[in-house]
């Protein structure tokens, strides 16, 4: 079974609060001349804003000579780089073959209904985000989702969607 990675096309608002880019300054300074600095810039980048802000692409390129194109291409093809920002608690459903033949499908879809989402969305109120995997490598508990750090195992759609409302309940809290 080939899993798809979906990148929804997310319109960026005009009134969102602007980038501040010296957030990053002393990770390009850190980096700035060492051989193989390209993906360690991404991450850390990323673990700054949460995701790969445009705007920082052209800082990259400006400080450490990167071109954008090689910067895109690296952030485009590895799966771990975001170029919009995720939800608050990121699910992942693991799509393997055990989950597969535990239809974890079946769970995959009534999350995303109960969501109003598509695979790889994030929800309006930007809690929650949906992400399709190949595999968690928990197979003995098939089908299983993680939450952030937290695996759930052995999961019925309504267990999923029970364990979604209660993350929403406590967040509304």
């Amino acid at each position: 079974m080939r899993i798809q990675r979906v990148k929804p096309r997310v319109e960026q608002k005009e009134d969102r609060a602007p980038v501040d880019l010296t957030l990053i300054d002393g990770l390009l300074k850190k980096y700035q001349n060492l051989k193989g600095n390209l993906i360690p810039i991404l991450q850390g980048t990323q673990d700054v804003y949460g995701y790969l802000p445009k705007e920082a692409f052209q800082h990259i390129h400006q400080a450490t000579g990167i071109e954008l194109n090689e910067l895109y291409g690296v952030a485009t093809f590895y799966a771990q780089f975001r170029l919009t920002p995720a939800g608050k608690h990121i699910v992942k459903m693991c799509h393997g073959t055990a989950c597969h033949v535990q239809s974890v499908t079946a769970i995959t879809d009534e999350i995303l209904d109960t969501l109003q989402i598509k695979d790889g969305e994030t929800t309006k109120d930007g809690l929650f985000t949906v992400e399709t995997v190949a595999c968690l490598g928990c197979c003995s508990l098939a089908p299983v989702m993680m939450i952030g750090e937290e695996t759930y195992g052995k999961l019925t759609p309504k267990q999923a969607v029970k364990i979604i409302r209660e993350i929403r309940r406590s967040e509304n809290n």
